[in-house]
């Protein structure tokens, strides 16, 4: 069973909305950013199996960037009322870990 900010993020993938997540660091402790929500699940690019949110950070200090983060990383994810277009981010072709309807970004 997963947890309510996987449950939300889940929903933001499916309406196309920015969240506001909240994760824990080494370097900073807690870091706030404004972020689209990509994907979710185990990626081959990492050796160690384990699932992971995918974002896009709006509001990094040094720019926007992917942020990988782990399940248990993630403190907290609150789903903003600002919609995205997925053509404005998605500049590769997709192989979506998680189903969604995004057209031809699906």
């Amino acid at each position: 069973m997963k947890n309510d900010n996987y449950v939300k993020f889940i929903q933001a993938v499916k309406d196309k909305k920015v969240v506001k997540i909240t994760i824990e660091t080494k370097e900073e402790g807690p870091v706030t950013r404004t972020c689209i929500p990509f994907d979710f699940g185990a990626n081959k690019k990492y050796k160690d199996g384990l699932d992971r949110y995918y974002f896009y950070a709006l509001d990094s200090p040094d720019g926007r960037k992917d942020l990988p983060i782990l399940e248990n990383k993630l403190i907290s994810l609150e789903i903003l009322k600002d919609k995205f277009e997925p053509e404005d981010y998605v500049t590769w072709d997709p192989n979506w870990i998680l189903k969604r309807d995004w057209g031809s970004y699906s």
